[in-house]
């Protein structure tokens, strides 16, 4: 469109520049006096063109103007809806943003409450775990305790019986056995 109306401004500029060059001719022929007829063909030719220029081009031209003003006006509400749509993006950004160090204070007091339930159920677990050991040695305690005594008790016993075998026999005389052995008769025949 825009070589149109290049064409039609070179083609008015050629026909005023022309009305000069016609009368620098007539000056040279000897005419000094500009006449209105030289005037008025170059005139009359530019006013032709410019009707034929209007009359072949007012509708290409009109539809391109109006074609081209809806694809503006099309590229405008587009350009809105796209600023729109950045706009609000940018505000939840923002938002987001400013929330930012609300959920890392969350986060991270959500982290020790994890780290303080964490290590109160490990103490609970090393509490348990000590109360069972100790238990357990207590019952193993009790255990060797009473093997000791039994073991102690034997020996005990056994040191007894050593004990009274050996005075037995050493401060037993016969008439100690005699009368031993008459006492066991006794105790059998009853």
């Amino acid at each position: 469109m825009h070589r149109v109306w290049r064409l039609a401004a070179a083609v008015a500029l050629v026909a005023l520049a022309s009305a000069p060059a016609t009368a620098a001719a007539a000056e040279e022929a000897g005419h000094h006096e500009a006449s209105l007829m030289d005037f008025f063909w170059p005139v009359v030719n530019f006013a032709v063109l410019c009707s034929v220029l209007y009359y072949f081009l007012k509708t290409p031209l009109s539809t391109y103007l109006k074609d081209r003003g809806a694809s503006i006006r099309q590229d405008l509400v587009d350009a809105a809806a796209i600023k729109g749509t950045a706009t609000a993006q940018l505000e939840e950004i923002d938002r987001k943003l400013k929330a930012l160090p609300g959920e890392i204070e969350s986060l991270r007091a959500r982290g020790q409450a994890e780290i303080a339930a964490e290590e109160q159920r490990i103490a609970e677990l090393a509490a348990a775990e000590r109360e069972r050991l100790l238990d357990q040695a207590r019952r193993e305690i009790d255990v060797q305790v009473r093997l000791a005594k039994r073991a102690l008790t034997e020996h005990a016993a056994n040191l007894a019986v050593k004990l009274a075998t050996d005075r037995i026999a050493t401060g037993m005389t016969d008439a100690d056995q005699d009368r031993l052995v008459d006492r066991y008769l006794e105790q059998v025949k009853h």
